[in-house]
């Protein structure tokens, strides 16, 4: 399991050269609207220093980091949901992905053309989010529509589906999201989740700076789009695509001293991936073995065998019992033999909740 991510924002706020840096790929990245008319895709890996730890022990054939998926689409414009722009096909390309990173430019530079002719954060974000929300009201319509004349014929899943599209569609005329609508049963999640809708997705600001922002300069478009986001309870992510795609073309040790004379920890990008992982209420386990050291997505809250189940489906139905190590316990005690010495080792059935850095073997008949 890993998480899919759509990138979305006007023209020129950097999107491309972002998802360049993410997955080293070759999306087009030019000075000019649209010039990225088909969807980019690209899987990235999830940066993770554990496995680098436990590998370090291990001394696997191979190293599997957990991976997610990045859609670049074209800038959205002002009227993209009814088409402008070729507004209708981006915004078909992002219906499918969990989450949506929104790239907001927060830099000056007047050699860089802005869409609207001027850098304002909150007018840009309104335009992304109007179009979205015009999107999601047609689609709700046109679902109630059907779903009403289905329902005459005393099809009561019919019945529930225009009575919840009729709240959506009220909750949109008013300008909210769909994100946070309560649903009254599973027969409603259900339904909610096959129409995709736009707003319904978790969201993140990604917000694109010059490099004396992240040097700690000032930036009052930074400051107004943290404050914005603070509101809705949703997190910024300050990035540097110029920083970013310098960063891409070093070696690991390099890229290590170049964000030490910046002053900062980890690069952007690394930062934003962890950030959709959050979003989405995602973790990690891991599992160690000569052949393999790799990292697992779960969703939080996940028991022992739903998460055996993401390796192999018989795992989790012939599931026995999971040994358990936490990640610092197996790299202080040099592996699984020392863990097990020093009494670090677990054995948990059915019930266990598996964390987040769990080093985790799995026990299965079938």
């Amino acid at each position: 399991m890993g998480f899919s991510c759509g990138i979305v924002g006007l023209p020129n706020v950097g999107k491309s050269t972002l998802f360049n840096c993410l997955s080293n790929a070759v999306a087009e990245s030019a000075n000019y609207p649209f010039c990225t008319i088909e969807p980019n895709v690209g899987q990235v890996d999830v940066p993770d220093q554990r496995l680098d730890a436990l590998a370090k022990i291990v001394n696997p054939q191979k190293v599997i980091p957990a991976s997610m998926t990045f859609m670049d689409i074209a800038g959205l414009v002002r009227g993209a949901s009814k088409g402008e722009g070729l507004g209708n096909q981006f915004l078909s390309h992002i219906r499918e992905a969990d989450a949506i990173a929104h790239v907001v430019r927060c830099f000056e530079d007047e050699n860089i053309t802005h869409v609207d002719g001027s850098v304002d954060p909150l007018r840009d974000i309104d335009t992304i989010e109007t179009e979205l929300l015009l999107k999601d009201m047609d689609t709700v319509e046109k679902t109630l529509d059907k779903a009403r004349r289905a329902s005459k014929g005393k099809n009561p899943m019919e019945a529930k589906r225009a009575e919840l599209c009729q709240r959506i569609k009220e909750r949109l005329d008013e300008g909210t999201p769909v994100l946070g609508l309560e649903v009254k049963d599973d027969d409603e999640a259900r339904i909610l989740k096959e129409l995709h809708l736009l707003t319904n997705k978790a969201i993140m600001y990604v917000a694109n700076v010059d490099e004396d922002t992240i040097a700690g300069g000032e930036n009052p478009h930074l400051d107004i789009l943290r404050k914005f986001a603070s509101e809705r309870g949703a997190k910024v992510i300050p990035i540097s695509a110029k920083i970013e795609s310098e960063l891409v073309e070093l070696s690991k040790e390099e890229r290590a001293s170049f964000l030490e004379d910046l002053g900062i920890e980890s690069a952007g990008l690394d930062r934003m991936i962890q950030a959709g992982y959050g979003l989405l209420g995602l973790g990690t386990y891991l599992t160690a073995g000569e052949r393999e050291v790799r990292a697992w997505t779960i969703r939080e809250g996940y028991t022992a065998p739903e998460a055996a189940g993401v390796i192999h489906t018989d795992f989790q139905r012939g599931f026995i019992k999971a040994e358990v190590i936490w990640w610092e316990d197996y790299v202080e005690l040099g592996g699984e033999s020392g863990a097990r010495a020093a009494g670090k080792l677990s054995l948990e059935g059915k019930e266990y909740i598996v964390k987040d850095g769990d080093v985790v073997h799995f026990k299965f008949n079938v």
